[in-house]
């Protein structure tokens, strides 16, 4: 435990992941999609036609459904199996090459983009399950909010260094002698690259740690991949009743399944949003990706300090707060001008708000099962995307974005009011029980 060598290792994952994150699945796949892939407001699937916008917020939606049924058994299995880093390698580099199968994806192949991209998202999503049950295990009691902070700022630089890249590459293919659709292509992949290369010093510098436990004796004699399924079902309703047992800690899982519904369908529909309704250019749009991405570091480090003043919760309580009047400012918003405003005060919240959850969870969780908490927060972090991106795609179709976007502030003040109601101090008591001991 707090080994400098696994430290880094746990830390360039963040780095390394976050290119595809920024570049890829928010940055420029989503307008590359509607506007070269489909290259229409519609796209007809034979008995039934849906608009483009609506067709990439059911692909995120599916995806996170996949994770969340997969994840919390193949979770548990890496916990008993000691695996998490095997798991979490095969999800890296099944994701990443999936991302550079993206490169192949021209106009038309509507299919072959969703598949490709639905591989590789489900392979981002479900690495950072096992990616996040690593942080009890390498950090102290002393030092774990700051090495998950850290985590945070390896991405935000990372992912927003590639993007700069990226967006250069794009921007200047006039002057490289390069089609700019071509372009995009070749910084997907080169965001794919990213990701699977940097992932290397994760590969060789993080361990897991801990025996592996071996099958009970009941399950021997049958398929090892079948008994080890079994495990893993038994051990994720297992937890399921631990957590059931503490009442302000479901309600703080609730409350962040609702508003992180909320700021995860803002991240992956900004670049559809400003395409569509705002009909912004690709380079406003990658500069508007890139000031969110130097806007959330610090913005992560000043409301760590603000949580020094009035407490984690109260400080989350305030994003919450302004993540209402960012979508509602998003509804009004007209010119390229307040779409770069919306970004960088959106970066500075995203930072905040992204921060703050994981560390107010972390003080309110047992420690002896802190591998097994950590991992049910993963997976709502990572399947929390469903609802909104839902309501978001419907809506959408529907009415128009912009009711879509205004519609997202039920989340933050439905999240915000559940929020409220966490009583921080009884759940740090109640995690000392001896159900974990």
């Amino acid at each position: 435990m707090d080994d400098k060598k696994q430290i880094f290792g746990w830390l360039m994952y963040d780095w390394a992941n976050s290119a595809f994150v920024t570049t890829v699945a928010v940055g420029l796949l989503p307008i590359y999609f509607v506007q070269v892939v489909i290259g229409a407001d519609t796209y007809s699937f034979g008995l039934f036609e849906l608009k483009s916008t609506t067709i990439w917020s059911y692909t995120l939606s599916a995806v996170a459904v996949v994770v969340f049924l997969i994840a919390p058994v193949l979770g548990a299995i890496a916990d008993f199996s000691n695996s998490k880093k095997k798991f979490l390698m095969i999800f890296c580099y099944g994701g990443s090459l999936f991302g550079i199968l993206l490169y192949f994806c021209t106009a038309g192949d509507v299919w072959l983009t969703i598949v490709f991209f639905f591989f590789a998202q489900t392979g981002l999503v479900g690495s950072m399950v096992f990616y996040d049950a690593f942080l009890p295990h390498i950090a102290t009691d002393d030092n774990i909010d700051w090495i998950s902070g850290k985590g945070y700022a390896y991405g935000y630089i990372g992912g927003g260094t590639q993007f700069a890249i990226s967006i250069g590459l794009v921007a200047g293919s006039e002057f490289l002698g390069i089609d700019k659709n071509y372009a995009v292509r070749l910084a997907m992949t080169m965001a794919s690259l990213w990701w699977g290369g940097f992932a290397l010093f994760t590969y060789f510098y993080l361990k897991d740690t801990g025996l592996q436990n071996e099958l009970p004796e009941r399950f021997k004699g049958t398929n090892s991949l079948l008994g080890y399924a079994r495990i893993g079902i038994q051990r994720t309703f297992a937890t399921t009743r631990k957590v059931k047992s503490f009442k302000h800690l479901v309600l703080f899982l609730a409350a962040f399944l609702i508003y992180n519904n909320g700021i995860q369908t803002v991240i992956y529909t900004m670049s559809i949003y400003g395409t569509v309704e705002l009909e912004l250019s690709i380079d406003a749009l990658l500069t508007a990706l890139l000031i969110i991405q130097i806007a959330a570091l610090p913005g992560a480090l000043m409301f760590s300090k603000i949580a020094e003043k009035l407490s984690a919760k109260k400080s989350l309580l305030i994003t919450l707060n302004l993540w209402s009047a960012i979508v509602i400012y998003a509804y009004f918003i007209t010119t390229k001008t307040e779409f770069l405003v919306l970004s960088g005060i959106g970066g500075l919240i995203l930072g905040g708000s992204q921060s703050l959850s994981r560390s107010l969870y972390g003080s309110m969780i047992p420690v002896s099962a802190s591998a097994e908490f950590y991992g049910f927060y993963s997976i709502i972090s990572k399947s929390s995307s469903i609802g909104g991106l839902l309501v978001f795609g419907t809506i959408g179709e529907l009415y128009s974005l912009r009711t879509a976007i205004l519609s997202l502030i039920f989340f933050f003040i439905a999240g915000a009011i559940l929020l409220a109601f966490v009583d921080v101090d009884k759940a740090k008591t109640a995690k000392k029980s001896q159900i974990f001991q």
